[in-house]
């Protein structure tokens, strides 16, 4: 009775806000009979609360950054994506322009690849023993399998591809993700597609700023340990070039917009632009400026309490000069989800309202 007598208080206290006066968005019920289309879906999710909102309003950030035409947008990717068969994504961001840049680990590339070269990846049975795994020559990557045998013949390529590189010339992981691209255009049929066959007809740069932590990597050093075994001149690999590269683009840009899938090493070496950029005209005097993201999207399950870079959040990112502030323009969507729940699902959504597919009419 007592908290009855409180409630019916507060019910005749004058002054109480309704939530519209104070311009507050209300909530809508999902009304799953309105979606007939992934736009239509997000933009109820939108409306809703939780991570379905995240991920809405993160469609309209990304929608946002493909229709800026001054915009340079940064797609950063981490994790098994290519192991996990969402390549086709990543080549639909870079082939209907959602992407200008993209930053990769090195593995993700390396399945990417064997897959646009013809490999196949399989399904892991739960219960298979890792040991007879190892001795039948099938690599686990959580619930997939990939085959030793698909490494050699990427690394049998790799050999054919570097075997044309001029020794004098110093290698970047940009370039060599370029002349792989080059290769699977020249020797894969014209409809097979593939992430670095995107990326090397559309002109993006792909930079792999942890190239040695990779198949690739390691079978760049193979290569090496051959030359010098032939009495050969090994081949030069330079880091700093993929990042002055990377940096000239960004700051010629007018603005930035960043994608991220997971985080580590390519999400903190493509957002760290920005107090690149403050640090060279602060202590050099030249060739720098202040340069922030003003778009930013992110899919990642990790939270922020683990204290990994993949959890570090916008709002973080600001204190270090990376990111443009919501009360500066600064338009940000976290997505707390596995990406390869939320990924697709947003990339179609958008690509339909950007009239790629065929979306109905929105109601």
């Amino acid at each position: 009775m007592h908290g009855e007598h409180q409630g019916g208080e507060r019910r005749q206290e004058k002054g109480l806000h309704d939530g519209y006066q104070d311009g507050l968005e209300p909530l809508v019920p999902l009304d799953l009979a309105r979606c007939s289309t992934a736009s239509e879906l997000l933009r109820g999710l939108a409306r809703t609360a939780f991570s379905g909102r995240a991920l809405g309003e993160a469609a309209e950030v990304l929608e946002a950054m493909a229709r800026d035409p001054d915009c340079l947008v940064v797609g950063t990717f981490s994790g098994a994506m290519t192991v996990a068969k969402m390549g086709l994504v990543l080549c639909d961001m870079i082939d209907h322009g959602l992407l200008d840049i993209v930053v990769s680990t090195g593995a993700l590339m390396a399945h990417g690849f064997i897959e646009a070269s013809g490999g196949t990846h399989f399904k892991y049975r739960p219960g298979m023993d890792d040991r007879e795994l190892y001795l039948k020559g099938y690599d686990r990557v959580f619930d997939t399998l990939e085959l030793e045998r698909n490494l050699d013949d990427a690394e049998l390529i790799v050999n054919r591809v570097l075997r044309e590189v001029d020794a004098a010339e110093p290698m970047s992981s940009a370039r060599f993700m370029h002349l792989l691209g080059r290769w699977l255009a020249e020797h894969t049929p014209e409809h097979e597609r593939g992430i670095l066959k995107s990326a090397y007809r559309r002109g993006v740069p792909v930079f792999v700023p942890a190239f040695s932590d990779s198949e690739l990597g390691l079978d760049f050093a193979l290569f090496n340990r051959r030359l010098r075994a032939e009495g050969k001149p090994a081949l030069r690999f330079d880091p700093f070039l993929d990042l002055e590269d990377y940096t000239e683009r960004c700051n010629a840009a007018t603005r930035l917009g960043i994608f991220t899938i997971g985080g580590g090493v390519p999400r903190n070496w493509a957002q760290q632009v920005g107090p690149y950029l403050d640090i060279i005209d602060k202590r050099l005097g030249y060739g720098g400026g202040f340069k922030r993201f003003q778009y930013a999207v992110r899919i990642c399950p990790e939270p922020v309490h683990w204290g990994g870079l993949s959890g570090c959040t916008y709002s973080e990112g600001v204190s270090w000069g990376k990111f443009v502030p919501p009360a500066e323009g600064g338009r940000w969507a976290e997505v707390p989800c596995d990406a390869t729940i939320a990924w697709p699902l947003l990339v179609r959504a958008v690509l339909e309202r950007l009239g790629v597919y065929g979306a109905q009419q929105e109601r």
